[in-house]
Parts: C-alpha cells; structure tokens; sequence
C-alpha cells in the first residue's frame, strides 16, 4: 500500500480488509519510499510487484497511478488520484443499494467541487442507470482542464443513453436538489488544494436542513469523509436518519475486498 497523502478510511479498510481475505498488507508512507523522487516509479513498479501480489496507491497526480500500472506485473488499484476515486464510489454505490435495493433510474446530485469524487461518480453512476446532477458555483467551472470537466461531460453524453442515465450540471442548488434520492457532498477543498478556492462561492451550495427538505422525503445523504461541519453540510443535516456517511466508510472496505479478491482470483 502506497501512500503519498494521509489516510484513515483507505489505509485502515485496505489492510483490515486484507487480512480478512487471509492476506497481509504492508504500508509505505510518503517518507518511506519517495514515490517518484528517491527512485522512479517505473523502478519501484518493477521492484515491487516482484514481492508481492497487488500494489494500491493513493496519490497526488494521476499520472503516477498510471505508471506504476504500466510498470508493475501485478494488478494496481486506485487508492485516490487528483482524477477519480474510483474505490470510493464503488463504496457509494454500495450504500445506496443497501438502502434504496435499486440503482437503476435513482437520480444522485452532488454538492460541491467537480472534484476526483464527482467524477468518479458520473463514471459510476451512469454504468448504473443512475443520473448524476452536479450542482457546483460556475466559477469552478471555468478554469478547468478540459480532462477535467468538458471530456467528462462529452463522455456522459455519449454514454448515457446506453445505460439510460444523463449528468446535468447546474448552478442552482434548489433546483438540483429536486427529485433527488441521494443527496452526495465533499468537501469544498480536496487534499493539496488548500487556499485556492474561495470558500464564499460555495455558501449556497451547503447542505443543511432547508435545502435537503427539497429532495425527496426518503432521499439519503452520502459524503466521503472527512466532514468539515458547518461548510459542505451542517452537523444538523449529518445526523438526520437519512444520513449514511458511516455505511458508507464501512462498505469502502467490503468493496475493496470485492475488487481484491476478484484480481487474485483472476490469477493475474
């Protein structure tokens, strides 16, 4: 397991989750190894995946995910890149069939940045017949790389019709949240971006409790973690009944012991 960024949910669901499969998991931090600066990737690809049997990695650049995949001769999961955060969505994803016993035609909206999180979500959700609504302030939009948001949207467009799903992205948080069955957000800053948005823009996006009375009365309300209470969603509204942030933290690792045991099952 490597990791460039903190964790707590990744590290702990990874290597709790590999023991129960009957493996064992061993953490590099972002001292340990240098991922990329004491030695390259490509060598520490190489070197490792003549060890052991899978490498996950938790990032910063996508990019680095990428090469150790292209490198290594085992499987490498995506622990989280600045990109997607493909292991949490399929998490999400999880949760909300527990709790709705469908995926097919449910309508998800995200509050927040069209972030790793949010993508990963669109990617998801319309493989799943889910319709994914952004709600997100314009101005995050308009910088973006257009990997980042455009060729996103291009990809939904073309895809969703063979799935029955369609993202729409939105500026107005009352009229996103209509109609709703899960009420999805994160954090306004991701991990590395600290201090290059300003939070303002994103006040009318907040969760609380007058904006989620607009979704449908059984919706429930999904968010990664970490919370920062009283930005993305108030400590009110993540304590409701219909809140299930910590199923979700918890089915992290059932998913990820899915997608363990699929590759070593594979026999690759």
């Amino acid at each position: 397991m490597i990791f460039q960024k903190p964790s707590l949910r990744t590290r702990v669901s990874f290597q709790i989750g590999m023991a129960q499969l009957g493996g064992q998991a061993i953490y590099l931090g972002p001292e340990d190894i240098k991922l990329g600066k004491r030695e390259t990737t490509e060598d520490i690809a190489i070197v490792l995946s003549s060890y052991v049997d899978g490498i996950m990695a938790r990032t910063f650049e996508h990019k680095t995910v990428a090469d150790l995949g292209e490198f290594s001769s085992v499987p490498v999961i995506n622990g989280l890149s600045q990109w997607t955060h493909p292991c949490q969505a399929l998490a999400d994803y999880l949760t909300v069939w527990e709790k709705k016993r469908r995926l097919d035609g449910l309508k998800l909206v995200f509050f927040g940045d069209f972030n790793n999180v949010a993508r990963s979500l669109v990617f998801g959700g319309i493989k799943l017949g889910v319709s994914v609504t952004i709600a997100c302030p314009a101005e995050t939009i308009d910088d973006k790389p257009a990997e980042e948001y455009a060729d996103v949207v291009a990809w939904a467009k073309e895809e969703g019709p063979k799935y029955g799903a369609t993202l729409t992205v939105s500026h107005n948080p009352r009229e996103a949240i209509e109609g709703a069955d899960v009420v999805y957000t994160d954090v306004w800053e991701s991990m590395g971006e600290k201090g290059t948005k300003s939070k303002d823009i994103f006040r009318p996006f907040q969760l609380d409790r007058e904006l989620f009375k607009l979704a449908k009365p059984d919706a429930i309300i999904e968010h990664c973690l970490p919370a920062i209470y009283d930005e993305e969603l108030t400590y009110e509204v993540s304590r409701l009944p219909n809140a299930v942030m910590f199923d979700q933290a918890e089915n992290r690792m059932h998913a990820q012991n899915a997608v363990m045991a699929s590759f070593f099952h594979a026999g690759y």
